[in-house]
């Protein structure tokens, strides 16, 4: 899915346990798009394997906006598949 920083999605905030123990992980989330843009059921597809990430993405992603799938000029409910990488600073 592209386009989501041009929509002003802020990323997810880093866990302060991930960041204290160094965790790092990439997580696969499948989302419900609402006709109205919003998201709807946030699933993770592929853990991080740390459920602190996880839930950091599933947080974030439930609070940002899509452009939704439409039908003819008629916005509809769709799914969208979002990779969420965490990487710690260098």
């Amino acid at each position: 899915m592209s386009g989501l920083a041009s929509l002003g999605n802020p990323p997810p905030e880093y866990p302060s346990l991930a960041l204290r123990r160094s965790w790092e992980g990439t997580v696969v989330l499948r989302i419900k798009v609402l006709a109205n843009g919003r998201a709807g059921e946030v699933e993770v597809t592929k853990s991080s394997g740390k459920p602190q990430l996880d839930e950091a993405a599933v947080d974030a992603v439930r609070n940002w906006k899509f452009i939704p799938a439409k039908r003819g000029d008629t916005p509809i409910e769709g799914y969208a598949t979002q990779t969420i990488s965490f990487k710690l600073p260098q």
